[in-house]
């Protein structure tokens, strides 16, 4: 079940912690993106915050997410979503989002995850091609 502390920046979350994947020996891979790395959070001026999302260790399966943002509240929907729905991070990185948006910040944490299965080769063509977008 998702909940949101509406304080500002607003914090919200979805899911399992690091912790209590730890207690059920639960190996996770988390992916985490700075708000300053989305552009409409720096066209905002609200930039402190993140996106943080754990996924099943070697998967995109999504087990958690904590937000930490402006809209976090609004932001985690998309998250809690794909949790119940069984939807991984391939799925979101794939799904068409409105541009620019904070919700990019999610967006952003799934290539970060596509990223990993990469070759070096492949790493290197995504990381060019990311800088061209900031």
């Amino acid at each position: 079940m998702p909940w949101c502390t509406y304080t500002d920046p607003e914090i919200a979350h979805v899911g399992l912690y690091p912790h209590e994947a730890e207690k059920q020996n639960i190996e996770i891979d988390s992916f985490k993106v700075p708000l300053r790395e989305v552009n409409r959070a720096v066209a905002d001026g609200e930039e402190d915050g993140f996106v943080k999302i754990h996924t099943k260790k070697g998967s995109d399966q999504i087990l958690g997410a904590t937000i930490g943002a402006a809209h976090a509240g609004e932001m985690i929907s998309e998250v809690t979503l794909a949790i119940v729905g069984k939807l991984g991070l391939g799925t979101i990185l794939n799904t068409v989002h409105p541009y620019p948006t904070q919700a990019e910040g999610i967006k952003r944490a799934a290539g970060a995850y596509t990223r990993t299965r990469a070759t070096p080769f492949l790493k290197k063509v995504l990381s060019r091609w990311m800088a061209l977008r900031r």
